[in-house]
């Protein structure tokens, strides 16, 4: 696990929840547990405060690092799209985003379609992304925030349709994800955690350990969002393993809560480590 990506998760599963700040000293107790240096955290926090994720303000000698707004929306989208799964029928309409950026804009293209695989399409044609879900208010959302100039690069036309039929809907879906891949690693998610409930459950993990498992855990399993779409039922192959394991990570989750925030709790204290001026 990377440090920078730690940190984000430490606050997505726990900081958040006491005011969505923490003592630098907090900080570095928490870290400590994963083996990162002082120096390291020091730097990484530095780094996330520069790049507008956090900033900070003097308690008396010590230092707080505190969430951004921008840095609270980003853990808002992730956790909704990490614990939750869509509900209900499908409607049967494929919803396509069609783009055009200037060869000249990559950096902004590649990040046009990491923000769409995130939201859930899938790559159809090199420029043409589908996907069974209404998120396109999200797509142009993401666009009129961006600067006016990178805007103005973007050609972006959007479109409800419908297939022939269901067989037809279902080899569109297996032409935009390669669910066959993705399903091969839910799998070995399965066989790492599937064993291991029984042993979160009669609290065999404690302290540091517990922390440690938990976000191993979450940084085994956050990345699932921008590879899975969480398709319809119907559209979906036989032996399809998404929702099985969507229902393991809940459980271990669940299981190592206590004894992992227990553990965050006695390094940063609750009250001293979230103050919120």
């Amino acid at each position: 696990m990377k440090a920078r990506s730690l940190v984000f998760d430490l606050f997505g599963d726990y900081l958040r929840y006491s005011g969505g700040a923490v003592r630098l000293r907090g900080l570095i107790a928490l870290m400590g547990c994963f083996g990162v240096a002082e120096t390291t955290v020091r730097v990484v926090a530095t780094r996330l405060r520069a790049e507008g994720w956090l900033h900070s303000r003097r308690d008396g000698r010590e230092t707080t690092y505190l969430l951004t707004d921008e840095a609270w929306r980003l853990l808002d989208e992730g956790r909704s799209r990490i614990f939750d799964r869509a509900a209900g029928p499908w409607d049967g309409q494929w919803r396509m985003v069609i783009y055009s950026v200037p060869e000249a804009d990559r950096a902004l293209r590649d990040q046009l379609r990491k923000k769409l695989a995130w939201l859930g399409f899938g790559q159809l044609a090199p420029a043409v992304w589908v996907s069974p879900h209404d998120r396109l208010a999200q797509v142009e959302q993401e666009l009129a925030e961006r600067d006016p100039a990178e805007a103005r690069a973007v050609r972006l036309d959007t479109f409800h349709s419908r297939s022939t039929g269901v067989e037809a809907d279902r080899e569109l879906a297996a032409r935009a994800w390669d669910l066959d891949a993705l399903n091969r690693s839910y799998a070995e998610l399965l066989d790492r955690y599937r064993p291991r409930l029984d042993d979160y459950r009669a609290g065999a993990l404690s302290g540091a350990d517990a922390l440690v498992e938990r976000m191993r855990l979450i940084h085994d399993y956050r990345l699932f969002p921008f590879r899975d779409p969480d398709l319809p039922p119907e559209l979906l192959p036989e032996g399809w393993l998404g929702r099985e394991a969507h229902e393991v990570f809940l459980r271990a989750h669940g299981e190592l809560r206590a004894a992992a925030e227990a553990r965050v709790d006695e390094l940063i204290g609750t009250a001293g480590a979230a103050v919120v001026g």
